[in-house]
Parts: structure tokens; C-alpha cells; sequence
């Protein structure tokens, strides 16, 4: 499994309002993924969350998750999941 580059991270910003983004804690990523388990989750787009995220970057101000897929960030909104 590929991780996002540290480096990367530190000049993405959140397309839809140019935040800064940073990885999302272990913590949060446990209640994201409970959430997928549970078939509750879906993302900004109305589509079903189905794979569990082993990493994630979360928005400055805490209220949306770009997940990352095999090391690349996906900086969709409508892949984009509120939280």
C-alpha cells in the first residue's frame, strides 16, 4: 500500500474552497470506516461509500474527507465525504 507524500500534502488545498488539507488521524479514519461497514456512508456525490480508507486528508476546518486511493488523493468534491 502506497501513502500519500508528506510533500503533497503540504500544497494540496480543498478544490471547493481552498483550504489547506492535512491526513486524517487514525482516530477519525476508525469512525469513517465504521461508518462504510456499516453501509451509512456516502459520498458528497449520493454514490455509496464501499471500500474501507486506509488514509484520508482531511479538510482545515474538519468538515470533509478527500479520500486517498493507493497513495493518490482523490480531490473530487462529489468523491469528497462530509463528516
Amino acid at each position: 500500500m502506497a501513502t500519500v507524500s508528506s510533500d503533497l500534502v503540504d500544497i494540496l488545498v480543498c478544490p471547493e474552497t481552498k483550504q489547506p488539507v492535512a491526513l486524517a488521524t487514525p482516530e477519525l479514519l476508525a469512525a469513517v470506516n465504521a461508518r462504510i461497514r456499516a453501509g451509512s456512508l456516502r459520498n458528497r456525490g449520493g454514490q455509496p461509500v464501499s471500500g474501507e480508507l486506509a488514509e484520508g486528508l482531511v479538510r482545515e476546518d474538519g468538515r470533509i474527507l478527500y479520500p486517498v486511493d493507493d497513495g493518490i488523493p482523490v480531490m473530487l468534491i462529489e468523491e469528497s465525504i462530509e463528516l
